[in-house]
């Protein structure tokens, strides 16, 4: 709660006085508050982080990237981005003097920079791999494009890591982004067979794998990311895809790869042993 928010909802300055002094209210930041507890979630500390540096203040950076579903591991400490000069104990914070209206969003009921903002913001930080990953949540779990990334970048042409960001969105940088595909490569080379390009924007689509030489596209599906009806409509225009451009097409899942892994390299071989 902020302080504001209590006086608007008629509550005196002297009963505020009075629950911070019983413990009703907490003091998170100058002027914000919480109320009755002492375990806020990560959602309820970031979003008071956001009102403790004002008005049309955003979550930003590593701490946007994990709100938002991009990165792995322990949640950053708060970053928000000010349209003034903030210096807050326990906050990293940036001032922005123009931030377009496509940069910024509401994420469970927190303002926050758009995932396309927040990979242009993260990509200086973060390994190629880790970046990789990130664009790859993005698109799962938001639907980012690599034109909407672009369109940051346009707007942001001296951005640090800009050229790495344009590598992974473009698919010029080879990177596994899952367990399922790291197998499915170690399982190409045990049986000798010939490596594709990973992870590559082809036609309208990205798609997991792909040899040009011998017309064969291949998408591994883990339950993951296509356990939705999303997922299961944009399986299928890759396919259309992958069919339009005269590909042999092929889906392996999990137990494909690790489980009965010989009908899959006898398909591969039968597809793979003379290019076209």
């Amino acid at each position: 709660m902020r302080r504001r928010h209590a006086l608007r909802a008629g509550i005196s300055v002297e009963q505020i006085r009075t629950r911070l002094h019983t413990g009703a209210l907490l003091v998170e930041y100058p002027g914000v508050y919480r109320v009755g507890h002492r375990a806020p979630s990560l959602e309820s500390s970031y979003l008071a982080a956001v009102w403790a540096c004002g008005d049309r203040t955003l979550l930003a950076g590593g701490a946007a990237g994990y709100l938002l579903e991009l990165l792995k591991g322990p949640p950053p400490r708060p970053e928000v981005l000010a349209p003034t000069k903030r210096r807050i104990d326990g906050i990293i914070t940036r001032r922005y003097r123009v931030l377009h209206r496509n940069d910024r969003m509401t994420y469970r009921s927190i303002p926050v920079t758009s995932p396309a903002r927040t990979l242009v913001d993260l990509a200086p930080q973060l390994g190629i791999t880790e970046l990789a990953r990130a664009c790859h949540e993005a698109g799962i779990r938001h639907g980012t494009t690599p034109a909407q990334v672009e369109e940051v970048l346009a707007r942001r042409p001296n951005s640090p890591g800009a050229g790495k960001l344009r590598a992974v969105i473009s698919g010029d940088a080879h990177v596994l982004l899952s367990k399922l595909e790291e197998g499915f490569i170690a399982l190409l080379m045990d049986a000798k067979l010939p490596l594709p390009e990973t992870n590559r924007r082809t036609g309208a689509h990205r798609v997991d794998c792909r040899w040009a030489e011998h017309r064969l596209t291949v998408e591994l599906d883990s339950f993951r990311y296509h356990n939705s009806r999303q997922s299961w409509e944009r399986d299928r225009a890759r396919e259309r895809d992958a069919r339009a451009r005269g590909d042999e097409f092929r889906r392996y899942t999990w137990m494909d790869v690790f489980e009965e892994p010989r009908p899959t390299v006898s398909d591969l071989r039968a597809l793979l042993g003379n290019p076209i």
